[in-house]
């Protein structure tokens, strides 16, 4: 067994730190940010790799976590947890007839759809859908009751003591891995009520998606290359909703509850290594819910091995 500090408390962190926690290590998670603080829970999260490579890997992980995820939204749950994950349905749309995604084994089904008017090709397939604020809860009590600790911490580089160190640390990378290579990207969402759509849609263009939660509609939203500031603009909600009414018109009757700017910490590839006593797990761009589990096995695996 190791003392092992993982770096970082979002979806990243967490789920690590819960994998290392099972494999019999002890694990105390620090972060500037708690949880709720993250830019983790402003994520839509819906399984859907996006802005994350390389694609093999990628795939792997990405197979890994649907298949943990759709256990918990399948699983019976007599105590209640809460973890806010279901599978839902819905379809993506496409202007232009496009080959089935490179990703498409890893779900359980994906077949051809009609496209709406003005597209000219979509495919429908269940996914999981996880309502952040609940998840990171949730994670974040499965850490505490398997003997894991959560402090606040603002680190300037990463720690010195514990035998490893998990740096799950997302943009902080750039200053506690000294890797310049990641960087932001911005995404925009604003939060409706939910006028009863039970069905997610998603456009690559903007990119524009719409995803249904149990008391609200997360409708997005940008990619921002570079863009640091998590000030909403008020235009960009107004085209953000004008784009995603094209999917969803009832959209523009429901009232808007709030908007959100979450900073993607991307990277040309996803950087999962160790190097001595460092595992580095970060650049997950916009996947890093859909990775999670994937990553935390492969992380939990590195953090036995001699």
């Amino acid at each position: 067994m190791s003392r092992v500090i993982v770096v970082g408390a979002g979806v990243i962190g967490l789920t690590c730190a819960v994998r290392l926690l099972e494999e019999g290590h002890r694990v105390d998670v620090v972060a500037r940010d708690l949880p709720g603080e993250t830019t983790s829970v402003v994520a839509a999260a819906i399984w859907y790799p996006y802005r994350a490579w390389p694609q093999e890997r990628v795939l792997a992980w990405g197979a890994r976590t649907y298949e943990v995820f759709s256990t918990l939204a399948t699983a019976d749950d007599p105590a209640g947890s809460g973890h806010g994950v279901a599978l839902v349905a819905g379809t993506e749309v496409m202007t232009e007839a496009t080959p089935d995604p490179w990703w498409a084994g890893a779900v359980e089904s994906l077949t051809r759809s009609a496209a709406p008017e003005g597209y000219r090709d979509a495919w429908t397939f269940a996914t999981p859908i996880i309502e952040m604020p609940l998840y990171l809860r949730w994670l974040a009590a499965r850490v505490e009751r398997l003997g894991g600790t959560l402090t606040r911490l603002n680190l300037s580089a990463l720690p010195t003591g514990g035998d490893l160190v998990v740096n799950t640390s997302g943009l902080g990378a750039r200053l506690l891995g000294a890797d310049a290579s990641v960087a932001p990207v911005a995404g925009q969402v604003l939060y409706v009520e939910q006028v009863g759509l039970d069905r997610w849609w998603l456009d690559g263009a903007g990119p524009t998606y719409v995803v249904p939660r149990s008391r609200d509609i997360v409708v997005g939203g940008t990619a921002d290359e570079g863009e640091w500031s998590r000030t909403p603009s008020p235009e960009t909600a107004e085209a953000i909703l004008r784009r995603a009414s094209r999917l969803v018109p009832d959209l523009l009757q429901a009232r808007v509850l709030r908007h959100k700017v979450g900073l993607r910490p991307a990277r040309p590839s996803v950087r999962l290594e160790r190097e001595g006593r460092i595992i580095h797990c970060y650049g997950h761009g916009g996947a890093g819910v859909t990775l999670s589990w994937g990553c935390a096995d492969e992380v939990a695996g590195l953090a036995s091995a001699c």
